[in-house]
């Protein structure tokens, strides 16, 4: 008998901060203000609520270090854009304040960036973007991000649902497609011969 813990099925969610209009933090406040609460992952809404989320738990930290070094080395051979993990921040066209769990982003958009502006938050909408469940979080709100994502600028995101074996695909202007009991997802042709083999998602290796 396998003596292996698992993700515990009662864990914290994230907690919504409702602070407009009694406070409304510039965009320097607000990164600041992730960086003195780095154990934390602060998103900020398009109406200035802040998002707190707390650390992961074994079993997702370990399916974003699937998900995040595929799309690393996959980016590394593709040679044309840059990738990132679930730490980085995103300021979209509406407003909002993003960490996607991993995304990526051509290098022919990052090149219209400034040194500084590369520093603090991306001022960009990434070209794809992923985003996995963890038990604790509820679907309709994933999916709600998801489309924001792609009414901002994404070309591509993935909500991957470990629990049911899913992947929703998402595309501006195309119905949202889910995928069951896959086990490799396709980035063709948004990043052409980019494959993730979810089997370490579906089962992690911990």
């Amino acid at each position: 008998m396998s003596s292996a813990l698992t993700e515990p099925k009662t864990v914290a969610t994230y907690v919504t901060l409702r602070i407009s209009p009694v406070l409304d933090l510039t965009d320097e406040q607000f990164f600041k203000l992730c960086q003195i609460n780095r154990n934390l992952r602060l998103e900020r809404t398009a109406e200035g609520d802040l998002i707190v989320m707390p650390p992961t738990g074994g079993e997702t930290g370990n399916r974003n270090t699937s998900v995040t070094g595929q799309l690393y080395t996959w980016t590394r051979q593709d040679g044309s854009g840059a990738s990132f993990d679930s730490s980085t921040g995103f300021s979209l066209p509406n407003g909002s304040d993003r960490s996607p769990d991993a995304a990526w982003i051509s290098h022919e958009r990052l090149s219209r960036l400034t040194a500084e502006q590369k520093k603090k938050f991306i001022p960009l909408c990434p070209d794809f973007v992923v985003e996995l469940r963890s038990q604790s979080d509820d679907l309709a709100e994933l999916q709600a991000k998801m489309e924001e994502y792609i009414a901002n600028g994404a070309r591509l995101g993935w909500l991957i649902d470990p629990e049911e074996r899913s992947v929703f695909v998402y595309r501006p202007g195309a119905a949202v497609e889910e995928l069951k009991n896959i086990t490799r997802g396709s980035g063709d042709p948004e990043l052409p011969g980019f494959t993730l083999d979810l089997r370490e998602i579906w089962e992690p290796k911990i």
